[in-house]
């Protein structure tokens, strides 16, 4: 198939487009103010209005582990709810995070062979120090060799995820289906 000069470059502007265009949208995010270097968001102009005292309670589930060397995304996600709604005008004070890790993910949130918690020891530092809540599950825990000892500062073994989810949301939380 031969593709003529004019259509390669129109398809080397888009391309050129796309990555400035792509590269602005990047610009619009940042972190801050509650997790000051994890969970970058964007301001939303026009979004609709929070009332500064709205009072936020929500779990976090995650059994997908990260990528090698990468944040666990989940717990990113974590970090940008708090600086999206501090930046909304809402008190961190008045949202109350967990977040429950269960299968693979275990092995982000415990100092084991083969795992990512190195990667995400600071991000659940930054998470923990503004009275986020990590529960691990204890089942997934046993069955990929992990123990209580090995879990990260702040991370809490429970005896299961389905557990932990049944105690939070008898407490008042709900789930976050992302």
């Amino acid at each position: 198939m031969k593709i003529s000069g004019k259509l390669l470059i129109c398809l080397a502007g888009s391309l050129i487009m796309f990555s400035v265009s792509d590269a602005s949208a990047q610009q619009a995010f940042s972190t801050g103010p509650a997790i000051e270097d994890f969970g970058p968001v964007a301001d939303i102009p026009g979004a609709q209005a929070l009332s500064a005292d709205t009072r936020l309670r929500v779990v976090f589930d995650t059994a997908m582990p990260a990528e090698n060397g990468e944040l666990n995304r989940t717990l990113v996600s974590a970090a940008r709810f708090l600086n999206m709604h501090a930046r909304a005008g809402l008190d961190p004070e008045n949202i109350e995070l967990a977040i429950v890790v269960h299968g693979r993910a275990v092995r982000d949130v415990a100092d084991v062979d083969g795992g990512q918690s190195g990667i995400n020891e600071a991000l659940i530092a930054a998470l923990t120090g503004h009275g986020v809540e990590i529960f691990v599950c204890g089942q997934s825990a046993a069955h990929y060799g992990v123990e209580a000892e090995n879990l990260l500062p702040g991370v809490t073994l429970s005896l299961s995820a389905m557990t932990a989810h049944a105690l939070l949301q008898q407490d008042g939380y709900t789930l976050n289906p992302f």
